[in-house]
Parts: C-alpha cells; structure tokens; sequence
C-alpha cells in the first residue's frame, strides 16, 4: 500500500465521555479546551448525537442544540460529526419521515458537518430518509456499517450493506466497531475488500474495551482504510476509543504519519 496521511476523528466530547462518564460532560467543562482542540487539525470532531442529547435534557439541564451552536462558534476551522442512530434519530424508537428530516435540517443549519448515520441491524430502510435529508442539505453523509459476530454477519454481509449505503450516496463509509469485537486480521480483511469494492473515503470506529483495538487499526491502516477514531489519553481506553497520542506516536515517521 502507497504511503498516505492516516487522518482522525477525535471522539472526546462525545463518544469518549459517553463511554466512560456516562455522557455527563457539560458544555462549560468544553469551553476552555475547543480553541486548542480546533488548531489541532483533527480530520473531523464527534461532538454530538448518540446520548449527547438525552443526556442534556435529563441529566444536565442544558439545551443540546445551544451547545452544538456554541462549539460551532468556538471551532470554526474543524468539521463537526454527530452520530444519528437513522429513523431514531437521538432517541429510543422510530420517528416518523417528516421528524428525521426537520431534524437534520436543523442540526445542520446549527453546525453538523458530517453525519454517521447507522442502524444497529444493518437495516438499510432505516437509513434512507436521514440519508435523504443529509444530502438536500449539502452536508456529508457518512454511511456506518455496524460490525459484529454471528453466523448471518458475513463478510459479504457487510459488503451488502455498504453497497445499499454507496447506493444512497454515502461520501464516505465507517465500519463502526461498538463492541470491541473486529479483531486485527478480520480487520485488514474488511478493509481490504472495501477498499477494493468502494472508492470513497473508509473510516474505522473501534472501542478499545478488551485491547483489540489499537492492533486493528494499525492492520486496517496498512490495508487501505484513510480514517480512525481516536480519545485524548484522559477519555481513552476501557470502553473509549484508543488513545490519540498514542497512534500519532505509533504513525509518526512512517509512511502512514497523521
């Protein structure tokens, strides 16, 4: 494989402390970092969705959309990512099409750049209507494919799904490991075969949890994929994301430098 950039996606203000601190970071606790974390030159921030929004309403008394707006104004050089969970949208059940697409809408016009849409099953239909609405908002859908181990969860699969996804215009695909299962072998296999199937940007969401994950990534980065997702050290590891620093540190020097 050529030599390349690896670029990253940093998770810390939302998928780290979702995983780690139950989502419980408040906007106030992000406000004194976002300038420095804007001038780091992150692929892309994962900021918001997944439990973000729950969590604001239930748990912290904040207004989730202000907070999206307010690290908006505060990272003006780097793309902002939420995780949308398809036809559920931020919450626990099905909305209906009219809700998904004011939704996106809105969340772009309040700062989304990039969109990882997924649905836990690998349901495709559940995924359109975001996919839809992403697009006629001019901002980039990124499909997920949702990786796991069980006798119908294939490789062909997977290439199914990212197909149905390319199909939809996906402007890039995540293999999105949330349980920590793609062990590093498995790993450059996928990759290679969706590298090889799909000419569109390839990111990798692994959850460190047993360990698997920095192994993996270093597998998956020689087998082609462009992207990975990392935590800075203090929200990294157990059910987080690996560690930035240390895959900036495994990278540097190397053709796969970040």
């Amino acid at each position: 494989m050529k030599a390349r950039l690896i670029l990253i996606t940093d998770t810390t203000l939302r998928d780290a402390h979702q995983s780690l601190w139950a989502t419980r970071m408040r906007t106030s606790d992000m406000l004194p970092i976002l300038h420095k974390m804007d001038a780091v030159g992150f692929y892309s921030m994962e900021v918001w969705g997944g439990a973000t929004f729950d969590s604001c309403l239930r748990f912290l008394g904040e207004n989730p959309w202000e907070r999206l707006r307010t690290i908006k104004q505060h990272c003006p050089n780097t793309p902002l990512q939420m995780l949308l969970r398809g036809q559920n949208l931020v919450g626990y059940r099905h909305y209906g099409d009219d809700i998904v697409r004011k939704f996106v809408a809105h969340a772009a016009e309040s700062g989304v750049d990039i969109f990882r849409v997924f649905d836990a099953l690998n349901d495709t239909r559940n995924i359109a209507t975001a996919a839809e609405a992403i697009k006629a908002a001019g901002k980039h859908f990124q499909g997920a494919v949702s990786y796991t181990i069980s006798p119908v969860h294939t490789l062909d699969h997977y290439l199914e799904v990212a197909q149905e996804l390319v199909d939809m215009g996906a402007d890039s695909l995540c293999i999105k490991d949330m349980a920590a299962l793609l062990s590093p072998f498995h790993g450059e296999e996928l990759v290679r075969r969706f590298k090889q199937e799909f000419d569109v940007p390839l990111e990798l969401h692994c959850h460190y949890i047993g360990g698997l994950a920095p192994m993996t990534y270093l597998k998956a980065i020689e087998a082609g994929v462009d992207i990975i997702d990392t935590a800075t050290v203090p929200l990294a590891f157990g059910a987080s994301q690996p560690a930035t620093e240390m895959v900036v540190s495994a990278l540097s020097g190397t053709p796969y430098d970040t």
